[in-house]
């Protein structure tokens, strides 16, 4: 006789069923930061991700604030007026 055979004969337990809490997600509706924005986003090296990462980290400004520096001076460069963050 297996060490399982009694397991097999046991009458299962009556369980009721568990609530799952789900929470549901609106993907339609941006979170209130993103509202009146677009994204602009671009591939680059792992060298240059690391860069813009760390100086924005020791100027303690956040990647979107450096980026947004970063595409004022090449508006102004081209000759046209910065829009700003």
């Amino acid at each position: 006789m297996s060490r399982f055979a009694k397991l097999a004969d046991r009458p299962k337990e009556a369980t009721e069923p568990r609530a799952i809490a789900v929470e549901v997600v609106n993907s339609s509706a941006p979170p209130p930061s993103r509202i009146g924005r677009k994204a602009i986003s671009g591939y680059f090296s792992p060298e240059m991700s690391l860069a813009l990462h760390t100086c924005a980290r020791r100027n303690g400004v956040s990647l979107q604030a450096l980026m947004a520096e970063a595409f004022d001076d090449v508006l102004r460069k081209y000759g046209e007026s910065p829009i700003g963050p």
